[in-house]
């Protein structure tokens, strides 16, 4: 269950960092559908970004390991 009110919003950088993946790989893998796509920021904007909840929950779905 995401918690709405502890979650936030994880920009490129960080989303690479805490999956340890590049940005091309990152891209890559949202194609193949194997990644979740990032939600627009500010609708119509460019800025985009991930849940904090939906990768932990992506990564605890991939590797069956519950982030700390």
């Amino acid at each position: 269950m995401i918690d709405k009110k502890n979650d936030r919003i994880l920009r490129m950088k960080e989303t690479s960092q805490i999956v340890n993946y590049r940005p091309s790989t990152i891209y890559g893998l949202i194609s193949q559908g194997k990644f979740p796509k990032p939600t627009k920021i500010v609708p119509g904007g460019r800025a985009a970004g991930w849940s904090e909840a939906q990768i932990n929950k992506w990564i605890e779905e991939r590797f069956g390991v519950e982030k700390p």
